[in-house]
């Protein structure tokens, strides 16, 4: 009977050997695919990152090259706007470059322009010249004997903050101004900036929304100026005379330039990006005021 137990206990020993061997097995085959996934989600990342990179570096190749046209000519003959197309490292740039005054200046811009963009955005006329109201003692000091009228306005209406009453920093703030609806803000952002720092816009290339705004201009002279303005580009007495009673705050110029940069890569995937400048002298030649990737491709030009 002896090695019959014996012969039992080798077999429960072998059998445990076994069942501890398929487990290690099981173990490193899990391993081997965590490890496996670790590995190709590495690669992705890095992927992902190198593409970025590179994408970052032709925007600013893009911006370089914007900057530099710019400062070819005297500061008198610069162009308000333009374009051009090159090839950097296998990669196609689309670029593309206006003026800030094409933009109505929040922060600059008087009462009447504000109320006549707000109006031709689809605002009653009361409507209109309350948010122009709004939107002035937002970007504005108080005098003494206004203080706290905005804060109350603001508490009256249930809202958990007070006007900035300083210059806005983003156009995007615009959204917490009172009395301005969500659709109507976001049909103004394409055409407002805070960056022009002038009172008026530059008329021969501002979109019609931003021209219907300007104090004096009537659907008529606006029809008639647009058919015109390419025909009168370059000739400031002839734009001014198509203006009429537009005029006064329809030539402004500003420093900073809109860049917008579309690029393809070589293996065929798309990025696009908008950079606002602000020209400088000979030491700094620009700067970056904002810088925004993955813009809407469909809004180049």
């Amino acid at each position: 009977m002896e090695p019959v137990k014996r012969s039992a206990g080798v077999r429960s020993e072998q059998g445990f050997v076994l069942v501890a061997a398929l487990w290690l097995l099981a173990a490193l085959a899990s391993l081997a695919l965590i490890f496996s996934a670790y590995l190709s989600n590495s690669a992705r990342a890095l992927s992902v990152n190198d593409t970025a990179l590179q994408v970052e570096a032709l925007v600013s190749a893009g911006v370089e090259l914007t900057a530099y046209r710019l400062h070819l000519g005297a500061e008198e003959s610069r162009p308000a706007q333009g374009g051009f197309r090159t090839r950097l490292s296998g990669a196609e740039l689309r670029v593309s470059f206006a003026s800030e005054s094409a933009r109505i200046d929040l922060n600059a811009a008087p009462k009447d322009m504000l109320a006549g963009l707000l109006s031709a955005l689809g605002a009653s006329e009361d409507d209109a010249r309350q948010g122009a109201d709004r939107i002035i003692a937002w970007r504005s000091r108080p005098a003494p004997e206004a203080a706290g009228r905005e804060d109350a306005l603001y508490r009256a209406a249930g809202r958990s903050y007070s006007p900035r009453q300083a210059p806005f920093p983003h156009v995007n703030e615009l959204a917490l101004v009172l009395g301005l609806s969500p659709a109507l803000v976001e049909r103004a952002l394409p055409f407002v900036t805070v960056f022009s720092g002038a009172q008026g816009i530059d008329a021969t290339i501002a979109e019609p929304e931003a021209i219907a705004a300007l104090p004096g201009m009537t659907p008529l002279l606006m029809q008639q100026f647009l058919g015109d303005r390419v025909r009168l580009a370059g000739d400031g007495d002839a734009v001014a005379a198509a203006l009429g009673p537009a005029r006064t705050s329809a030539t402004a110029k500003s420093s900073a330039y809109r860049i917008r940069i579309t690029i393809r890569l070589p293996d065929g995937r798309q990025a696009a990006s908008e950079v606002v400048i602000g020209l400088r002298g000979e030491d700094e030649p620009y700067q970056v005021l904002s810088w925004q990737d993955g813009v809407d491709r469909r809004r180049q030009g």
